[in-house]
């Protein structure tokens, strides 16, 4: 399908919609301006809406107006915003201190908005989009809350997909990853158990700090000497916690951090190596070890077929310069992964540029995520709606051509 030029006043107002947004950045599971917002302006379009679907979720529904079978696609986006200080000074700051979009979380819901717009207007399509806007994606599993809510229950679409900013990609191009796309994030606490002492004496006790320092070496034989070569694996301990006076062993040492890998086998493999080793290694130093091990999300993982369904559609918009296929995936995690368990889809990554797109006084640092400086490129917000029209329309014609 080829899609006409978008009128500046819309960009104008998708703009204008995003910038609202970051100027009004709401926290996991309290996104009800951004709700009330999307629920709006959905309805304004004809959408059928529910909204509160995984507390804070909206979804809308449209039907094409072409008659057939037609096949069901759902959209997401992400609307909540990151505890996190901004340091920029422009007009649409965070007017919310300690809190901001600092992941482009109000892009991803203005371009999804903007299509929501251009297909109510151009309905030409067989089949149906189901919309979701998703609370709760920064570490509170907005995406699992919705589905055991009933989303895929209530919309059961036959394919889902995602697109995310991503800071360092050129404007104009496009990742369709063929299988992983982030990690799964996994964290873990240790409590080591000991026997405090005075410094002069570490006979007397038992030091947990030394038990910390073997631990964290033997951690990593795990990456290295249990897992296999070709899968990737990280083990990281982020944080250790130990005494308070320094003539004084503690009786206890704490210690977290965060394993990631683009397998569940792999992930079993390292967790259950992880749970002798600290057992088995506090043991043997005569102290007990209290370990916590909470696995949060699971990998993201395209289904092939899809990403490539994507590669086919972003590739017919003349202003892509380019759609990767082979770009290595990140060790970050997204709870979009949720969705890919239970549905066919893909999760892909928009170009957000490099950091040029900010003027003067946006503040020090990288335009990376998760930055205080960071800012979303509003020059991409047309393409991110061309974007999402094109895998609309090349689904729901593929599918109509097989049935």
């Amino acid at each position: 399908m080829k899609q006409a030029a978008v009128n500046p006043q819309k960009i104008e107002q998708w703009v204008n919609t995003r910038r609202d947004i970051h100027a009004h950045p709401e926290l996991r599971y309290e996104e009800n301006r951004t709700a009330d917002i999307v629920a709006k302006r959905l309805i304004e379009l004809g959408y059928k809406v529910e909204t509160g679907l995984g507390v804070t979720g909206v979804v809308g529904t449209l039907q094409g107006r072409k008659t057939g079978r037609g096949a069901c696609i759902g959209l997401r986006a992400d609307m909540d915003a990151l505890p996190i200080q901004e340091k920029n000074q422009f007009a649409h700051a965070s007017r919310h201190p300690g809190k901001m979009h600092a992941c482009g979380h109000d892009g991803h819901v203005a371009m999804l908005l903007g299509a929501a717009q251009e297909l109510a207007e151009n309905p030409d399509f067989c089949g149906t989009v189901v919309l979701i806007f998703q609370p709760a994606e920064e570490g509170g599993a907005g995406a699992k809350r919705m589905i055991e809510d009933g989303l895929f229950d209530k919309y059961p679409v036959d394919a889902v997909f995602a697109m995310h900013n991503w800071p360092g990609l050129k404007e104009g191009e496009f990742a369709a990853h063929e299988g992983p796309v982030m990690a799964s994030s996994n964290e873990f606490s240790i409590e080591i158990q000991a026997k405090g002492a005075h410094a002069a004496m570490p006979d007397l006790g038992t030091d947990p700090i030394v038990i910390a320092a073997q631990l964290i070496t033997a951690f990593q034989t795990i990456v290295s000497r249990n897992c296999k070569p070709v899968e990737p694996a990280v083990l990281s301990v982020t944080q250790i916690q130990a005494g308070e006076a320094i003539n004084v062993i503690p009786n206890s040492a704490t210690m977290q951090g965060t394993i990631r890998t683009f397998s569940i086998d792999t992930l079993d493999v390292m967790e259950a190596q992880f749970r002798k080793l600290t057992t088995e290694l506090c043991a043997a130093f005569g102290a007990k070890a209290e370990l916590k091990f909470e696995r949060k999300y699971p990998p993201t993982i395209n289904t092939i077929a899809m990403a490539q369904l994507a590669q086919r559609a972003l590739q017919t918009i003349p202003e892509v310069s380019a759609v990767h296929n082979n770009l290595a995936p990140t060790m970050g995690a997204e709870d979009f992964a949720y969705m890919l368990q239970h549905k066919p889809g893909a999760y892909l990554w928009i170009g957000n540029g490099e950091g040029g797109h900010r003027s003067h006084g946006h503040g020090i640092g990288p335009c990376t995520l998760h930055n205080p400086s960071y800012d979303f490129n509003d020059r991409i917000l047309p393409l991110g709606v061309k974007a999402w029209l094109a895998i609309v329309h090349t689904y729901l014609n593929e599918q109509s051509r097989d049935t």
